[in-house]
């Protein structure tokens, strides 16, 4: 055992690694050149002996007399030769060991270096004087040495970068060497000059110095010049070089310059410890992008004191470098040229010491997937250097947004996208809505405009959400221990503020509309909809309502003037008449008086008062998991049969990660996909068509390219379980490329959702898929489309195929997304419309005013039908100041539930609600029965003509009334009493109201025959020709539509191509004023509260529930026919 362990240890061989570097000359050279602190020492010990060695030569020059031949030299002389000899000795023996340690076997490109030689003629000499003192007379140029100094500056500035691992920027390099070159050639001169001049007229060294300078800035006074020919011949040579020379160095200088303009240089550390900056990375910088994030970040008063860097790996856009040079952007706005994956880039962003990171994903990809994964890469890249610097990601496939789960603010695209369109075909404008709310805006668009609804429509455009502690606000302070709607209701009667939401101190989770089983507590988060926040608010108050109760001035809202900075305080004086004694609620509580045919006077009905508590009796009991009521007994047999197997529960498939779980309304077992598909039948059913299933409701067709995980959350919000049953819309999928399985088997769980495959441009598709038994057709945003070589051609066919259906289905509702917001003017475009000349001058002007909203006066974008994703960029940013942001979004467009939070939703003004009258009442009428909150109207009126426009009208409708037949009499009667209405007046659906309808045109009849002027027989035979061309283009169109549809065998009775809405505008009022007047077929915005909250119902109330259940029942039912109005 001990042999072969003997034997084992003299088997071990030991081996020692890179001995070539324990060698002398390994040693040396990792001294003097490898080691980048030794080496940076020499070069510094070099320097200084160079400008030592200078220095010694202008005293000597200083110190020598040329009229003294001979003679003993004094002492300070023989001391500034001494050490002139020990520093050549020196620098003779460290050239020498520099060239044998960077020998590498050929000694004659050694030898003949500039630096070598030069070190020769200025070190060889002084050593031979030691050795022979005749020789100690000759003249030596040591102020050569100067271009030696030069040379160890820059090496020695190369070792610096090296050793502290900080690069200064080549510009600064470039800068140096410039400068030293100069400085050489200066002192070269001037030093050569006065030597050779001993022989002549014997300059001294400073007239030597002021002729060299004279000389190279090109004035040439001529007062001092050179007088022999070997001074005359240095001057030529200087001059040929720095002729040489300066050029090549001035267009180094240059060429970085061009470079460092395009890179952008460097955030000083200085600043970023001083200062604070945030940081913007993205792959491509579009002028649209910038304009919205610096308008939107820079319009918060907090953020004016920061800077912004932009870190972007393309070229800087000659569009961004013109904006960039405006005095406004060029103090605050540095842009560099790097990459966020590299470390030294995010170092010259000084991402480190960044408030913030905002990383946004080209949208404009082909391959968006691809763009999402550059995104990804980015937001690791900054979390690994800069772990410590908030994150606000873009993501636009909602697949990947769970790799970025770690930042602090996510946005996904697709996700916001489709859940507002979905919420569009329900709640109409819920993309214009939203745009209003994320977008920072002081309310005062269109305030100098003649037309009211402009002038109302912007200035309600100006609220946005807020937030404050209740123990800190004035507007909820004295609701603490109140209920919820008690506060929302009352804070908007005295203040015109909107309470939305709240969130517990110890909950971090935001709910809408909580409810009135919520008490308001102290700690709590208040959430409102207001012009300003309530900081930025003043409240003023009669002097006479101080002494009393006081009640809040009336009156200040509509004031533009003071709407920035003044609070908005309205009053109620409606209700007031109505609550006699608000402390007591009226006898009768159970039914509210509605108004009857002759009426009892003139008193309004009244409302009932809300409650500071909840009163478990007075709130509706809804159960919607088993609300049988509502979706079974009030079917028929028939309607039953497809409706009641209808299961609410949770999607069993989800088809991405990370997708909220929301509780839908699902079929009781998954259909077969073979039953998804529209255009084909199959062994379940035979159906080939949208009009052989025979549908209840109209139809919600969605045009998209490809079926991606995004659909889902349009089909989502729209099969939600707070949607009732019978009000439930078909959803047909009209795509280019059919859906993988992996869709369909998300999709087949929920009911009446289909697919076909085809395209808008396609007619006979879109004819088999239903669309003239659709209300709202849904044109997203195509991706192939969205690369073009002219950016704002991306949306030129989906402009153009929608502007085709526009025109073949007049009635049918378009929503449509752009890539672009500035083609939204190309939406439903009339080249003669003088209208819609106005609003684009109207667009113009708020433009220059510096308006971040000034598209929202097209009548598109008004009435909620174009969307751009891009108008949501700003909800991103400004989650940088209001964190919230994000979650209110996501709740309210249905992409999150929280137990106990609401959701919007919308109900419309019905002739028989009018009783009510204004927004107050309303407000209150709807938190007093049925918990919920109303955020705004969503308002539809007559279009405003101008004069030209009218006497075009009136002459169309005489004429039609002579040449047409009745039904095209009507109508044209029927647009001219539109025409003349009142500005506030409603337009409706004359079928609904066929009396109203019979009064208007008889009324338009008599008041064109009394007051018109007949027009000449030129202009009647002009319009006559005009109406014929009129009638014979929509006579072919519709003559074309019916053609496919008998060709594809489908009835042709459901189209109606006269049915258009073009004489009507829509726009949206956020957080009205409470005195505002409701109108026939208002929509509102509310947001009801949650009906799965489970009621938190005290002992003695829950015992007396069964003895009076029945009564409870009848009211609830005559409640909620109440509330729906």
């Amino acid at each position: 055992m001990v042999v072969v362990l003997t034997v084992s240890l003299l088997s071990r061989v030991q081996v020692e690694f890179y001995v070539n570097e324990n060698t002398f000359k390994e040693r040396l050279k990792l001294f003097f050149i490898k080691n980048q602190r030794s080496s940076l020492r020499i070069r510094l010990f070099n320097f200084s002996l160079k400008l030592l060695t200078c220095a010694l030569y202008v005293l000597r020059v200083a110190l020598d007399d040329p009229e003294q031949v001979t003679g003993v030299p004094g002492n300070m002389f023989l001391l500034s030769a001494l050490l002139q000899v020990t520093v050549a000795l020196i620098s003779f023996l460290e050239a020498m060991l520099l060239t044998y340690l960077s020998y590498k076997g050929n000694i004659w490109e050694q030898m003949f270096q500039i630096s070598f030689i030069l070190e020769m003629i200025n070190t060889v000499p002084f050593i031979i004087t030691i050795f022979w003192p005749p020789l100690r007379n000759i003249f030596i140029p040591v102020f050569l040495n100067c271009w030696l100094a030069k040379c160890a500056l820059e090496n020695m500035i190369n070792d610096l970068h090296r050793a502290i691992q900080r690069t200064h920027s080549a510009m600064f390099n470039q800068v140096l060497i410039l400068i030293c070159t100069l400085l050489c050639l200066v002192f070269t001169g001037a030093c050569g000059i006065q030597h050779l001049e001993r022989a002549g007229k014997n300059l001294t060294l400073f007239n030597s110095l002021y002729f060299c300078i004279v000389t190279f800035s090109t004035v040439g006074y001529g007062d001092v010049t050179p007088h022999i020919w070997p001074s005359q011949l240095l001057v030529v040579i200087l001059i040929c070089v720095a002729l040489v020379v300066l050029p090549l160095q001035f267009e180094e200088l240059a060429y970085l310059w061009m470079e460092r303009q395009k890179s952008g240089g460097n955030y000083s550390r200085h600043r970023a410890q001083t200062e604070k900056h945030a940081v913007l990375c993205v792959s491509s910088l579009k002028i649209d992008l910038l304009m919205d994030f610096l308008n939107e970040f820079y319009a918060h008063p907090r953020l004016q004191d920061y800077y912004v860097v932009i870190l972007c790996p393309t070229e800087m856009d000659i569009q961004v470098r013109r904006i960039l040079q405006i005095p406004l952007w060029s103090q605050r706005v540095i842009y560099l040229q790097g990459s966020a994956l590299k470390d030294t880039d995010l170092m010259r962003a000084k991402m480190d010491d960044a408030e913030a990171c905002f990383i946004l994903s080209s949208r404009n990809e082909v391959d968006r997937t691809a763009a999402d994964h550059q995104t990804i890469l980015r937001a690791w890249a900054v979390k690994d250097f800069a772990p410590n610097c908030p994150l606000y990601v873009q993501i636009l496939k909602p697949e990947n947004k769970f790799h970025v789960k770690f930042a602090d603010h996510v946005v996904c695209e697709e996700e916001f996208k489709y859940a507002m369109l979905a919420l569009n075909c329900v709640c109409p404008a819920t993309s214009t809505l939203v745009t209003l709310l994320v977008h920072t805006s002081r309310g005062q668009e269109g305030q100098l405009s003649p037309e009211q609804w402009q002038r109302t429509y912007g200035r309600c455009s100006g609220n946005e959400v807020y937030h404050i502690r209740l123990c800190d606000s004035k507007f909820f302070g004295e609701y603490d221990g109140k209920s919820f709607t008690y506060a929302s209701f009352h804070a908007h009667k005295k203040y015109g503020v909107c309470l939305i939401g709240v969130k517990r101190e110890d909950n971090k989770s935001i709910l809408l509309n909580p409810g009135p089983r919520h008490i308001m507590a102290a700690p709590d988060t208040c959430y409102y909809i207001n012009i300003t926040k309530e900081e930025n608010s003043a409240f003023i108050f009669k002097q006479e309502e101080k002494d009393k109760k006081g009640l809040p001035v009336t009156g200040l809202y509509d004031a533009p003037s003071r709407l920035p900075v003044h609070s908005i305080i309205a009053s109620m004086g409606t209700v007031a008449m109505d609550l006699q004694n608000p402390a007591d609620p009226p006898e009768d509580c159970s039914k509210l008086t509605l108004p009857t045919e002759n009426g009892a006077g003139s008193r309004r009905p009244s409302i009932a008062p809300v409650l500071e508590i909840a009163d478990s009796s007075s709130i509706l009991p809804c159960d919607l998991l088993s609300d049988q009521s509502e979706d079974e007994t009030n079917h028929s047999d028939e309607e039953g049969s497809s409706v009641s197997d209808f299961v609410k529960g949770y999607p069993p498939n989800s088809p991405y990660i990370g997708s909220s779980p929301t509780l839908c309304h699902l079929l009781p077992q998954k259909a077969s996909f073979c039953c998804l598909r529209l255009d084909k039948g199959c062994r379940h059913n035979s159906f080939e068509d949208a009009k052989a299933y025979c549908f209840k409701n109209k139809l919600i067709l969605v045009s998209a390219e490809t079926a991606g995980n995004g659909l889902y959350n349009f089909i989502v919000p729209l099969r939600a379980y707070y949607r009732p049953r019978k009000e439930l819309n078909p959803i047909v999928l009209l795509l280019d490329y059919p859906p993988d399985n992996h869709f369909l088997e998300a999709i087949c769980c929920f009911p009446m959702v289909y697919f076909m495959a085809g395209t808008i441009d396609n007619l006979d598709n879109l004819l088999q898929c239903g669309i003239i038994y659709a209300d709202n057709l849904v044109v997203v945003d195509k991706e192939s489309t969205m690369s073009a070589e002219e950016d704002y051609m991306a949306d030129a066919k989906t402009i153009v195929n929608v502007q085709t259906m526009f025109r073949l289905f007049p009635s049918l509702s378009i929503i449509t997304e752009l890539t672009h917001p500035s083609n939204m003017r190309f939406m439903q475009f009339r080249a003669k419309d003088c209208y819609s000349l106005a609003l684009s001058k109207l667009e113009k002007i708020e433009r220059d005013k510096g308006s971040n909203l000034a598209f929202m006066f097209r009548l598109p974008f008004a009435a909620g039908r174009v969307f751009s994703i891009s108008m949501l960029d700003t909800l991103l940013y400004q989650s940088f100041v209001k964190d919230y942001m994000i979650p209110i979004a996501r709740l309210l467009l249905g992409l999150d539930t929280t137990p106990g939070s609401g959701y919007l939703c919308a109900m419309k003004v019905t002739e028989e609600d009018l009783w009510i009258r204004t927004y107050g009442r309303l407000f209150q009428k709807l938190c007093s029965s049925s918990a919920e909150i109303p955020i705004g109207i969503y308002r539809t009126e007559s279009h405003m003509f101008s004069s030209s426009e009218v006497r075009q009208g009136r002459d169309i409708s005489i004429n039609v009334e002579n040449t047409g037949g009745d039904d095209q009499r009507n109508n044209r009667c029927e647009s001219w009493k539109e025409k003349t209405a009142h500005r506030n007046s409603t337009t409706s659906d004359q079928s609904e109201h066929p009396l109203l309808r019979k009064k208007s045109l008889q009324w338009a009849r008599r008041l064109s025959r009394k007051n018109t002027k007949p027009p000449s027989r030129t202009e009647r035979i002009s319009q006559q020709r005009l109406n014929l061309y009129r009638r014979s283009e929509r006579q072919e169109l519709s003559e074309l539509v019916k053609n496919r549809m008998k060709h594809l065998g489908l009835p042709t009775v459901g189209y109606d191509e006269m049915n258009d809405h073009q004489n009507t505008l829509s726009y949206v009022l956020i957080n009205p004023p409470p005195d505002t007047m409701l109108e026939l077929n208002d929509i509102v915005y509310i947001i009801r509260s949650d009906p799965l909250a489970g009621p938190d119902v005290p002992e003695d109330v829950a015992q007396g529930q069964s003895s009076g259940g029945q009564t409870r029942q009848d009211f609830g039912a005559e409640t909620r026919d109440e509330t729906h109005l």
